[in-house]
């Protein structure tokens, strides 16, 4: 890449917008101008030399991607992420990224989501000179990953029958992890095809809580922010269901813990497997 890189343009739609809002507010934490563009925006910043365009598609086909870094091909320095060397996405790329997820059968972005988080914790330390430690976050992510598929018999048909509900579910999650919640509420709608919706922490009190007033409420929550106990406080009054990931909160119905779950970075990585699993067992249930 260039270096005198100003501005990072982040451009996908689905999981791969999901991902890159998380790293745009970290890199715009270390200082560095970064937004997630919905791919299917109109317009966004314009081209130019100190601009960085991340264009982000797992398939390498999302028409409205492609439709969106035509835009900056030859104006600004492109970077594809896909797990499909060759596809059109790459085309006049200036460099390619592969997600190196594998063959993912059940055409849901599961593994191609985690590697697509990975590879821009990666972009941040190359961009702000950290020194996250990518490769050891990895390695307790594999292993905090491996110790939720291994024990899935402790815990999963516990968790599926909390969270099976009329009303839907409801995911929450703080900014700094707010794909996790994307990510799991577009499991929910996209295997089995449940009513899901994503929401931030501090956020929630302003406008979900109205639903746990009139609605069995029940929510896959992920903790860590500091506004979990207002939430809670709400919750708690009006006898919500609420399953947390990946640490414990005074009077959740229950809590799912692994492996490195104190780590952030592994967090982000990870908890979204929990919805990807409860997913594919309601999805499995209906055949």
């Amino acid at each position: 890449m260039p270096s005198g890189i100003r501005r990072v343009v982040f451009l996908g739609m689905g999981s791969s917008r999901y991902a890159a809002r998380v790293a745009a507010l970290r890199l715009r934490a270390a200082g560095i101008d970064a937004v997630a563009e919905y791919a299917s925006a109109a317009s966004s910043y314009p081209a130019g030399p100190d601009t960085l365009v991340v264009a982000i598609s797992a398939t390498g086909g999302s028409r409205e991607t492609l439709d969106a870094v035509a835009r900056y091909r030859d104006r600004a320095f492109v970077l594809a992420l896909t797990n499909r060397p060759g596809s059109p996405i790459t085309e006049g790329a200036d460099l390619t990224v592969p997600m190196l997820a594998g063959e993912e059968r059940g055409g849901v972005a599961c593994r191609t989501f985690q590697h697509t988080a990975a590879l821009l914790l990666a972009l941040h330390d190359r961009l702000t000179g950290a020194a996250t430690g990518v490769p050891a976050v990895l390695r307790r992510t594999a292993e905090a990953t491996s110790d939720l598929l291994d024990r899935r018999g402790e815990w999963l048909e516990a968790a599926s029958d909390l969270l099976d509900g009329p009303h839907g579910v409801y995911t929450v999650a703080p900014a700094e992890r707010l794909s996790s919640a994307d990510q799991s509420a577009l499991m929910f709608r996209e295997g089995p095809r449940r009513a899901a919706t994503a929401c931030e922490t501090g956020d929630w009190s302003h406008v979900d809580v109205y639903l746990t007033k009139t609605l069995d409420y029940r929510a896959l929550f992920f903790p860590g922010s500091r506004y979990d106990e207002q939430a809670m406080e709400w919750i708690r009054e009006r006898g919500s269901t609420v399953l947390t990931v990946g640490g414990e909160l005074p009077d959740a119905k229950a809590a799912i813990r692994y492996r490195h779950d104190d780590d952030p970075l592994v967090s982000l990585l990870t908890e979204p497997l929990v919805a990807e699993l409860i997913a594919a067992r309601w999805w499995l249930d209906q055949s």
